[in-house]
């Protein structure tokens, strides 16, 4: 398991996209898709 440093609230998209360009949110039982375009820009699907 890794730990992302989180400072004053905050967290670094570098930080949760070092190891790939999507990563899984579990939110009330239901997976959301977060993505790192290739623009920088981010994306949240359900």
């Amino acid at each position: 398991m890794r730990q992302i440093p989180l400072v004053d609230n905050r967290i670094h998209s570098s930080d949760l996209f070092k190891e790939g360009k999507e990563l899984s949110i579990v939110h009330n039982e239901e997976v959301y898709k977060l993505r790192l375009t290739g623009n920088s820009k981010l994306i949240l699907t359900k």
